[in-house]
């Protein structure tokens, strides 16, 4: 299957204003009536092997968005050992303002995902994202996931980045959770199997790993609220 999702969203006079919306199964957007929120729901079960699905996000100047998903994505083999592909692209005009937070990726035992996150921020625009990588299901042999992300402001390099998330990779751990904001301005830190990297362009990238995802959000949120 391939599948595609555009949305724009702008500031006008204040207003939260989507100027386009577009979905295709099993990437479904519902904006929230009234707030500058979009969710994120999956419409289809999925990915499956094979599939190949787009995410394309315009915010005007000034224009502020929280992109959230509603459940967690399941990652099923297809047929043949067919890899399954997800890239989202984000772009912010300046000023604007952005939170993607989907829910997180359950890899499933024979499949392959990649999934790609590209961000092009203009001046003076914020954008903070969390991500979390579950590693099969309970009690179930995972699969593998790789992921890149490639965050720029203005042209210039402020991330880029590759995992591979394998069982192996993770030290015997099952999720992998990741946390970056282009704003925060707290100093490098860590503590037991979570760190938080100082960013050269500016921002911070926090990672943890965990046994399970609702260890793996709390280690986040200490990182966040306790350092």
């Amino acid at each position: 299957m391939k599948a595609s999702a555009r949305l724009t969203v702008e500031a006008d006079g204040g207003r939260f204003v989507v100027r386009e919306l577009r979905s295709d199964a099993p990437l479904t957007l519902l904006p929230v009536r009234g707030q500058p929120v979009v969710h994120l729901v999956g419409s289809a079960a999925g990915p499956l092997g094979g599939d190949e699905l787009t995410l394309t996000v315009l915010v005007g100047p000034r224009a502020c968005l929280t992109l959230r998903g509603i459940a967690a994505s399941v990652v099923l083999p297809g047929p043949h050992n067919a890899k399954s592909h997800t890239s989202v692209h984000i772009e912010l005009g300046e000023g604007a303002s952005v939170d993607y937070l989907p829910e997180p990726t359950v890899v499933t035992r024979r499949a392959t995902h990649e999934a790609t996150l590209t961000v092009a921020l203009g001046e003076g625009a914020r954008f903070r994202t969390r991500e979390t990588v579950v590693l099969g299901r309970s009690g179930e042999q995972p699969g593998e996931l790789y992921t890149a992300m490639h965050v720029t402001r203005c042209g210039r390099p402020v991330l880029r980045q590759r995992v591979a998330a394998t069982v192996e990779s993770l030290l015997g751990k099952r999720v992998l959770a990741t946390e970056l904001s282009t704003s925060d301005t707290r100093e490098a830190a860590s503590g037991e199997w979570w760190s938080r990297t100082r960013l050269a362009a500016g921002g911070t990238l926090t990672t943890a790993v965990a046994d399970d995802a609702v260890t793996a959000a709390r280690v986040l949120g200490y990182s966040h609220d306790g350092r």
